[in-house]
């Protein structure tokens, strides 16, 4: 392959170093009204009357609304494929408060000064309720709901109660699991705690709105899924699609945050009623207390084996807090469970089953690994834990138990493995960080403790008979190509690596495709960037649209050249030649001639689903140095052997794997959100959330082991999720191979291990 497998700069790489690209904010007009929110301060609580009549007073205030000013459907936040699996349970303000932060009353004013004053000037009378704040306590008997209310709804069948604080819940198996696990010789069973963690996007939401000369809705937004925020914005303010665009300008990262309408409903709002152009810009504030972070989730996991190390049985059970409404809640959890059990194959019987619960807690979202992650710290600490208990070498009981290339998965929806390097990549990674010779630590007689620790991971491409990826392809009258996309490019190369597909198949260079999307009024239907989906799902739409683009090219140059059949000529994608006659013609003289007596059109559109999501595996191994007296950790070398089928451009897919083990190297060690008892996020800037930086993450080695996956483009599958999910079990191994200890709770902090120590004293 010429373009395909080659480490290609991104497309935007120099416009990016010489700030050319504009974001959100940089489209906004000077003169766009100012949206901010008043946040309810308490955790459960309803409004019993706003006063705003000192607020309306303030010099540049355009409008105050309430509760009782915004459409009462409810709608969901989360940006799924219609119709969507979260339920409806929010309003654009309620006169029911659910969380700390809650928006309570919209406010757009000239500039942000007369609008931060006229905030203060609101006087809310609250009904100050008992709150539900513990996930586990949730739907226990005379608990506190959050969904009291009779207009809560769900389009799917999801197990979801709103009477009982349940937002999903369901149980799937193989096998009798507890009669396997009897017999077993050797069980391990315990549970496993992931608190939340903010995706800590460089770009906070926002959102920019204004009504065109047609009387249309336009929105501007760092999003992730142009399409779906059409929707929600249409059940939200009650006004058809129709009525509404949705364009995405340059992202400053997204993560998942951005897969739900965090901020889009309030500018739109605001907008559609006054007609004045106007904006919203969250601060850190607002992204730290009311925003979309990962899940937490408790999962409890029982592994059985024989006692030379086969396992033959696997029971895992999530409760997941959704917060305070269901944006993604009965989603993510099936990640827990269906992306961490089929990575061992040929068990006797496996069970997984979930709660997802509401809580008075800020409304949880889509994170990068979206549920595969916890689920995979949990079973991957379990599997070592038994290796642990039976006395064996972690990686070897991996190398017994790991699915193989043409296994069926187990949990993973009847789905063969079609392509899997998983044994090469724990075969390359013990190669690379030398484990024999480690395996499992070095006293290095200072008080400091050398160790190493693994984990295996596997996450999808896509979602299975759901996700929808479209290209649309034109062969421009200069003998260029213009791709339009509507999968949103939120750094991750998207745009680059979709233009490599194209050129690769119409054999031209990268530079011969300009990439426009994502608009809702201009580009193909797409379900978005999220589920690891764009490689996979809209790039074999891109390879289909370039095929047919690359016939109806040879038809052309077929009739302009006399030549009765288009099928022995070729196309080297400068022109078009006929080995029999000699005749050639050139790409520019058939996209000039397509301008004038033609009938043959030179735009194609073409759209994807896949019945399959193949999987992408990936073996992470960390090195570390711990110091016994303090519990502190110094990350020395990680090494990630990754298979994602064919990489598309190497070069950004070694840099997907560092910022995903960067993320991951956090959760594992710094990152969490946690609580008062009156329901406030005590991390609400990055002054008390820690975020890794370059330091903290030491010596990151990256190689890639490919398979060749048939139903993806070129061979591919996904990559940009698996990244994330081994840091978290393969830091735990190493902890427990250093200490004795091992660390069910994240994040592993130096205290729980000092204080683990001396009680081991």
């Amino acid at each position: 392959m010429k373009v395909v497998n080659q480490p290609v700069m991104k497309k935007d790489a120099m416009a990016l170093v010489t700030g050319k690209p504009v974001f959100t904010d940089d489209k906004a007009p000077k003169d766009c009204l100012i949206v901010k929110l008043l946040r309810s301060p308490y955790a459960n609580a309803m409004i019993k009357s706003i006063n705003t009549q000192f607020a309306m007073k303030v010099p540049g205030i355009e409008a105050i609304y309430t509760w009782e000013d915004v459409p009462q459907e409810r709608f969901t936040m989360a940006g799924q494929t219609y119709p969507e699996l979260s339920p409806y349970d929010r309003q654009i303000l309620d006169q029911h408060v659910r969380y700390v932060g809650d928006p309570v009353a919209i406010v757009a004013g000239e500039n942000e000064k007369c609008v931060d004053q006229a905030i203060k000037m609101l006087r809310v009378e609250y009904d100050v309720l008992p709150a539900n704040l513990d996930p586990r306590k949730a739907m226990d008997e005379g608990t506190p709901l959050v969904h009291p209310e009779d207009n809560w709804k769900a389009l799917c069948n999801i197990g979801a109660d709103n009477k009982k604080n349940l937002c999903a819940t369901e149980e799937t198996h193989e096998g009798d699991v507890d009669a396997v696990l009897e017999d077993c010789d050797v069980v391990v069973e315990h549970t496993y705690h992931t608190k939340a963690n903010q995706q800590a996007m460089m770009e906070t939401f926002r959102t920019y709105c204004f009504i065109d000369e047609y009387g249309r809705l336009n929105v501007v937004s760092s999003t992730q899924i142009v399409f779906h925020v059409r929707r929600i914005l249409a059940n939200a303010l009650c006004i058809p699609k129709s009525k509404i665009r949705v364009s995405k300008p340059r992202i400053g990262g997204g993560f998942g945050a951005k897969q739900s309408a965090i901020s889009e409903v309030y500018p739109a709002f605001v907008t559609w009623m006054t007609k004045k152009p106007s904006k919203i810009i969250f601060s850190r504030v607002e992204s730290q207390i009311a925003s979309s972070p990962r899940h937490e989730m408790e999962v409890t996991v029982r592994v059985g084996a024989n006692k030379n190390g086969k396992i033959r049985a696997i029971d895992v059970y999530t409760l997941s807090n959704t917060g305070a409404y269901g944006e993604h809640g009965p989603t993510t959890v099936g990640l827990s469970g269906h992306k961490s059990i089929p990575l061992y194959r040929d068990l006797e019987a496996h069970r997984f089953a979930y709660d997802v619960v509401y809580t008075n807690r800020m409304s949880a979202g889509a994170y990068r690994g979206y549920g595969a992650t916890q689920g995979i710290f949990a079973l991957e600490s379990a599997v070592s834990e038994l290796a642990a208990k039976i006395g064996m070498d972690p990686t070897k009981i991996r190398e017994m138990n790991m699915v193989r290339e043409g296994d069926v998965m187990p949990a993973y929806y009847g789905e063969t493995a079609n392509s899997c390097a998983l044994d090469r990549c724990l075969a390359r990674a013990k190669e690379m960080l030398k484990w024999d010779e480690k395996y499992p630590c070095k006293d290095m007689g200072n008080g400091k403790v050398r160790s190493v620790g693994v984990s295996m991971a596997m996450q999808g491409s896509g979602i299975s008979g759901v996700d929808v990826g479209s290209a649309t392809i034109k062969l421009n009258d200069d003998g260029l190509y213009t791709l339009s996309i509507a999968a949103a490019d939120m750094g991750t190369g998207c745009d680059t690596i979709l233009a490599q597909m194209a050129a690769e198949c119409l054999e031209c260079s990268i530079d011969d495709i300009m990439v426009s999307g994502a608009d809702t009024d201009t580009s193909p239907y797409d379900s978005g960037s999220y589920a690891s989906s764009s490689t996979y799902v809209t790039g074999k739409a891109v390879e289909r649209a370039c095929e047919k683009l690359k016939g109806r090219i040879l038809n052309k140059a077929a009739q302009m050249m006399e030549i009765d059949s288009a099928d022995n000529l070729e196309f080297d994608g400068k022109k078009v030649s006929d080995p029999e006659s000699g005749k050639e013609i050139s790409l520019v003289d058939i996209s000039t001639a397509s301008m004038v007596n033609n009938n043959e059109t030179f735009q194609v559109t073409e759209t994807n689903s896949s019945p399959v999501s193949p999987p992408p595996f990936m073996v992470g191994m960390v090195e570390i140095e711990l110091d016994k007296e303090t519990g502190h950790i110094e990350i020395l070398d990680y090494v990630a052997v990754v298979d994602c089928g064919t990489p598309v451009n190497p070069n950004l897919a070694r840099v997907q794997v560092e910022g995903g083990l960067g993320q991951g190297i956090g959760m594992a060690l710094y990152e969490g959100v946690d609580y008062t008892l009156n329901g406030y996020v005590k991390q609400n800037s990055f002054m008390q959330y820690k975020v890794p930086s370059r330091v903290d993450v030491g010596k990151l080695r990256v190689e890639f082991e490919s398979s060749y996956e048939p139903t993806g483009p070129f061979g591919a599958k996904s990559i940009g999720e698996i990244v994330i999910n081994t840091p978290s079990p393969a830091i735990a191994d190493a902890v427990f191979n250093a200490t004795g200890l091992w660390i069910r709770e994240l994040p592993i902090t130096s205290e729980k291990i000092a204080m683990g120590l001396m009680e081991q004293k």
